[in-house]
């Protein structure tokens, strides 16, 4: 066994792809903030791939982070030289790359000081960032700024010591635009329709509530592209940790991924950036319908498939899709209520999209559990399905599948399965979603009357009647019973 580092990539395997490029040269360009599996196996193995041509040597990247357990990842990777296994999980086969597009993670403090000093850093010219859909401060149904959140009123009043990661962009602008640095690209990539319009005002409206002079000068100087994102990268538990082993690798933090990849990006970087096209990434000026067509099949499919999973205990996305009446519920629904909602692209039509998802989230090489897709459906439900809902509801287009999944995630929220086992909290607001679900079970309207979740939804009788007919259906009869009815219809 091998214990990953800079002074053993030369005695890997020979079949295991490593950096060619050497990287006590590389010097940085981009601070990466929320550095989980995602990051490491998509942005950053983009960049790789684009170093080992010899390209965007001044590029590397320093990860960061602001919550505590940040602190425990940078030492795990520091440990290995900030090296990552990626695997990726094809069912033909499996294989192994070796990514050394990183060079360091900042320490993670009270205050985030060193993170605002390395973000003030001349060299750096990006910051990206992975942080949840939900983790932008952004009203769910208005999509307007939260100023009354705890975090970002404690950031407008200590903008020197800041508790979020937006707090530290600003700091780090302000010392910026107070030295003659200039501004950096800010760079979200998180599934979010329009992503860099929200980073935009989730930055500038937290400058604006301490410094209104400062929040004109990122507004005018900043650039804040969009972009679309796509990989399943699964999370790294014991797994994980033996298959890389299985590769003769010692590495505390791999990453597994899927066969598929794709990167498509607005190019309006103020400070400059790699060339990630080169590697495979796409510039386009039409980025939204490309991020449609993902975030409402892909990240939209998801949930449906997640929530009934969930109440059923299937433990794994690929088993969803194997599942009788799951994987069908996903077809229907996808190809009869969302893919009418969606622009085709270039070379892609929605039904093909479908197709392509179909096989994705089928692939049984791919350990995705259930638990990890269906975390925080606050977020996702009102940012992947609601949209498509509310669009069908206008064009008085089929909504049935759609108004299922609520009722689905609605009897998933009651907190137990089928089976009566318990299912854990898996949403920041928990509590919340589990005593309107309970409620529901008997007043399914007090369900829709989460006014924060759904907004005008819930008084629409067309939406609220066909909700409340399938909740009692699965209360009565069951999950299984619910999707056979609609498969059948």
């Amino acid at each position: 066994m091998i214990k990953l580092s800079n002074a053993t990539l030369h005695d890997l395997p020979e079949t295991i792809i490593r950096p060619v490029y050497d990287r006590s040269g590389l010097t940085p360009g981009i601070v990466h903030i929320g550095l989980g599996n995602f990051h490491r196996g998509h942005q950053a193995w983009y960049l790789h791939r684009l170093m080992q041509t010899g390209q965007a040597l001044d590029w590397a990247i320093i990860g960061a982070g602001v919550r505590p357990n940040d602190e425990a990842q940078r030492k795990r990777l520091a440990a290995q030289d900030y090296l990552t296994t990626l695997i990726e999980l094809d069912p033909a086969g499996r294989s192994a790359e070796v990514v050394g597009s990183m060079i360091g993670f900042v320490p993670v403090a009270e205050g985030n000081g060193p993170l605002i000093e390395q973000m003030a850093d001349p060299a750096i010219r990006i910051v990206s960032l992975t942080v949840t859909e939900g983790g932008y401060y952004i009203d769910p149904v208005t999509k307007a700024f939260d100023p009354a959140h705890p975090d970002i009123r404690f950031d407008a009043a200590h903008p020197e010591s800041p508790r979020t990661a937006f707090g530290a962009m600003v700091a780090a602008l302000k010392r910026r635009r107070d030295s003659g640095t200039g501004p950096f690209t800010g760079q979200s990539c998180d599934n979010l329709q329009g992503n860099g319009a929200i980073l935009r005002r989730t930055v500038v409206s937290l400058a604006r509530l301490s410094d209104p002079a400062l929040a004109d000068w990122i507004d005018a100087n900043c650039s804040f592209p969009n972009a679309m994102v796509d990989c399943i990268v699964p999370a790294t538990g014991p797994k994980e940790l033996d298959l890389v082993r299985t590769f003769g690798i010692d590495d505390a933090a791999p990453v597994t991924h899927e066969n598929f990849r794709q990167w498509v990006i607005e190019d309006d970087f103020c400070a400059g950036r790699p060339d990630w096209n080169k590697a495979g990434a796409t510039f386009s000026d039409d980025v939204h319908s490309y991020e449609s067509m993902k975030i409402r099949i892909l990240n939209g499919g998801h949930q449906v498939v997640s929530n009934p999973g969930e109440i059923l205990g299937v433990d794994f996305i690929s088993g969803c899709m194997a599942h009788p009446l799951i994987g069908p519920f996903f077809r229907k629904v996808a190809s009869t209520e969302i893919s009418p909602r969606v622009d085709a692209v270039p070379g892609m039509k929605p039904a093909a999209y479908v197709d392509l998802i179909d096989r994705r989230f089928s692939n049984p090489e791919i350990v995705d559990t259930v638990r990890r897709v269906a975390f925080d459906g606050s977020s996702r439900h009102t940012g992947f399905i609601l949209p498509v809902l509310r669009e069908a509801l206008a064009a008085d287009g089929e909504i049935e599948g759609l108004a299922l999944s609520q009722a689905l995630w609605a009897r998933m929220c009651e907190g137990t399965r089928e089976d009566g086992s318990v299912i854990e909290p898996n949403d920041p607001i928990w509590d919340k979603l589990t005593a309107a679900a309970r409620t529901a079970r008997e007043t399914p309207q007090a369900w829709l009357d989460q006014r924060d979740l759904y907004g005008e939804l819930a008084d629409n009788a067309r939406f609220s009647e066909s909700f409340a007919r399938w909740l009692g259906l699965i209360w009565s009869d069951g999950t299984g019973a619910a999707l056979q009815a609609y498969l059948q219809a």
